[in-house]
């Protein structure tokens, strides 16, 4: 079932600017605070987890004419970039049966559950709302907004259409099957169940007032929308800094169905082939294809068959794959090619003029015997070798039948990968670094496989209602060392901007991914150390960190970024006025005794005995008056066998 929704720099520095910031910079560590009201520090946290408090201390002038961070040395372990805490899931379903993978997702307080279709190609996560009157009959109850302590209507603004008798925001969303869903948006408490270590979390969710179509008769709750935009839940948490930008999807085989999902980052396993996804290239997740190898031997085909309208594009909430026409009729020729062994016949469904075979082995396990391999090339010259369960789907009527599961896309030149392509394959959408990673493996098994932990924290109860995340304190990466190479942690570096604090605040964002992109590092490197600004001038402190996974700059990378810097190669749009980097410095990485490593978690505990032993008895008071409110989060149940029609 489709589920995809078709709506000349001047470089100069002024002695001014560099006066005024080294007065301010002498009173305010006279004063041990930053007040002056002529200087405006900005404190953000990029990249940063917002476990961690950023501290921002004084700057003076040294000796060497250099702005110094006094702080610099005892700060760093709390502006280091950590590893996030991620959400694992476990999907359900299948794709001939259901036509899509589901996950459980509770909302509100207490918790209410519900089955939500995982879905790339949409932007809202919704669910029945309580005052649905033309939604179906689903998996579980609507959401009902009044039995939960926690909700919150989004009110009417600007940015946002209005129910004007509810005042309050809706939504629309409409989709390629001619299915749609509307209703208004709220707010509340969600949380992902057993496995996750990431801790409940506020979100803005759709509440359906209207179903039709295939939403209405599916028996799925809603749709988990897992695309780019405001509203997804993916943005939602990573604008939190609660997750890396980051997700992956594991489908499971053809006769296995279920999964496993990620919502956060991983650390990829070796072998893991990537191809490029460009966030400007379509609304959608696509990626680079450049050629399709079938038993090893490229079809006739252009390039630029894969590029047209929205590219090559992947939605986990549509069934099977479609090629334009060109690309259909060569990949289906080169299969029949290959299985001229085997009988062509009709297939389960009258209505469609489906390709299918007989004569193959009932067991799947043993496809590849008789199928070919089919093989995707991306640009980056990488491939993804699929298997025959990967582009066939098993007739249902005929024993040892099997049908193409890859279709003509109509008129449309648009090549879209649905769920099929991806059985038994770790999806990995890491959208920080604008790429898509596929690595096959059994998805059944994906915790074992990727070696995590099968033992997740406990869930909170439902009490904790707080938009807080869960300090994990993970164990940090080994260091190497490496003979005759200095480790260097950290690279700092001055910017003077022509642009006044109230237009560059913003920006802000906008400006580290330039800087990165400059400096050929990852967003999540870029950390806004310090930022000053007096009329309409401003001056900013940047800090380059190590890779989320490592403890420091390879050193190569960090070569690079320096002679980047003194080279200035490094060329912001003229949005930004008139800019110059300078005062590079380099410092080594910090080295952590045990105590230093164990410290916050050792005061945390501390302070958090102290506090349960102050409020245990008005904790208990509390619990007993409303008892409801501390239901616990229920199990998320296991997943089931792919229930596959039977053969007559």
């Amino acid at each position: 079932m489709a589920r995809a929704p078709f709506a000349t720099v001047t470089v100069a520095v002024s002695i001014i600017l560099l006066s005024f910031a080294v007065e301010s910079c002498l009173s305010i560590m006279h004063q041990n605070l930053m007040i002056n009201t002529n200087y405006t520090p900005l404190i953000l946290n990029h990249g940063l987890d917002t476990t961690t408090t950023t501290m921002f201390m004084p700057l003076y002038f040294n000796d060497s004419n250099k702005f110094v961070n006094s702080a610099s040395k005892h700060s760093r372990r709390h502006l280091q970039t950590r590893r996030r805490p991620n959400a694992r899931m476990p999907l359900h379903d299948d794709l001939l049966i259901n036509g899509y993978y589901t996950t459980r997702l509770w909302i509100g307080t207490p918790p209410q559950r519900f089955a939500l279709i995982v879905d790339t190609g949409s932007t809202v996560t919704y669910v029945p709302c309580a005052t649905c009157e033309q939604c179906g009959k689903h998996q579980d109850p609507k959401f009902q907004p009044d039995l939960s302590s926690t909700y919150q209507p989004v009110k009417c603004n600007i940015d946002c259409s209005c129910d004007n008798d509810r005042k309050q925001c809706t939504y629309e969303r409409q989709y390629a099957e001619m299915s749609s869903s509307s209703g208004v948006l709220g707010e509340d408490i969600v949380s992902f169940g057993k496995q996750s270590e990431l801790s409940p979390q506020r979100a803005v969710f759709g509440c359906e007032n209207m179903e039709t179509g295939d939403l209405y008769s599916q028996h799925a709750d809603g749709i988990m929308g897992l695309g780019h935009g405001d509203l997804s839940i993916v943005d939602q948490l990573v604008d939190k800094g609660v997750i890396s930008d980051s997700f992956s999807l594991c489908y499971g085989g053809m006769d296995v169905g279920g999964g496993a999902m990620v919502l956060g980052g991983i650390i990829p396993p070796s072998d893991m082939v990537f191809a490029r996804s460009d966030p400007d290239r379509s609304p959608y997740y696509n990626i680079d294809l450049k050629e399709i190898h079938v038993a090893g031997k490229v079809l006739p085909l252009s390039p630029k068959v894969f590029d047209g309208k929205h590219g090559t594009v992947l939605d986990s909430g549509t069934t099977y794959a479609y090629l334009p026409e060109s690309a259909f009729a060569a990949f289906k020729d080169a299969i029949i090619k290959e299985v001229h062994s085997l009988k062509q016949i009709k297939g389960p469904d009258p209505n469609y003029n489906d390709i299918c075979f007989s004569g193959s082995s009932s067991d799947n396990l043993q496809l590849s015997e008789t199928f070919p391999s089919v093989d995707m090339v991306f640009s980056n010259g990488q491939k993804l070798s699929m298997s025959p369960e990967n582009y066939l789907f098993r007739h249902s009527k005929v024993r040892g039948a099997y049908c193409l599961g890859i279709f003509q896309n109509g008129k449309d030149p648009t090549t879209l990968l649905g769920g099929i392509v991806v059985r038994n394959t770790l999806v990995t959408y890491d959208r920080e670094h604008e790429k898509i990673g596929f690595w096959k493996t059994n998805c059944s098994e994906l915790w074992e496989r990727l070696h995590m932990s099968t033992s997740p924290p406990p869930l909170p109860t439902s009490s904790n209602t707080t938009n807080t995340t869960t300090d994990m304190a993970p164990s940090e990466p080994p260091q190497y060392d490496i003979p005759g190479v200095i480790k260097i942690g950290i690279i700092t570096f001055y910017m003077s901007v022509s642009v006044k604090y109230s237009d560059l605040k913003p920006h802000i964002s906008e400006l580290a991914k330039f800087i990165s992109k400059e400096l050929a590092v990852n967003v999540s490197q870029v950390h806004l150390m310090n930022f000053m600004s007096k009329g309409n001038d401003s001056l900013i402190r940047w800090a380059i960190f190590p890779p989320e996974s490592d403890d420091y700059i390879a050193n190569a990378t960090a070569m690079d970024i320096i002679a980047r810097l003194n080279e200035n190669r490094v060329h912001l749009p003229d949005s930004f006025g008139s800019y110059k980097l300078f005062q590079w410095n380099i410092e080594p990485p910090p080295v952590r005794t045990w105590w230093q490593q164990h410290l916050v978690v050792i005061v945390s505990i501390s302070v958090v005995m102290i506090v349960l032993g102050l409020l245990a008895s008005g904790l208990w008071f509390l619990w007993r008056r409303n008892k409801q409110s501390l239901v616990s989060y229920k199990p998320v149940d296991s997943a089931v066998p792919e229930q596959e029609l039977q053969p007559i």
